[in-house]
């Protein structure tokens, strides 16, 4: 059986209109984990973001880097006001997705 492959665009947030952090996986669970283990030096780690507070599902590679690139060359404003739509508590995701 063949199983379909996922992808995400997701925003992680130092804390509550904190430092934001725009990326892709197609593992959101291991990439999160990974973000937040943050070994070696990156900015994740330098900027303390760990707090899933956003993510979308992509069915194809292509259209999460597409919606990638679209939001890294948002305004703070306007990634501020995506999160606040869809999360208005910034609340972490990050358990809701284990």
């Amino acid at each position: 059986m063949c199983r379909r492959m996922q992808y995400f665009t997701y925003i992680l947030a130092s804390r509550p209109r904190g430092t934001l952090y725009v990326g892709i996986t197609n593992d959101l669970v291991r990439r999160v984990h990974e973000h937040r283990q943050a070994p070696v030096d990156s900015f994740t780690k330098r900027y303390g973001v760990g707090l899933l507070v956003y993510f979308e599902q992509h069915a194809t590679a292509e259209a999460a880097i597409r919606r990638e690139k679209t939001l890294k060359s948002w305004q703070r404003v306007w990634k501020v006001q995506l999160i606040e739509t869809a999360n208005p508590d910034w609340r972490d995701l990050y358990p809701d997705i284990l």
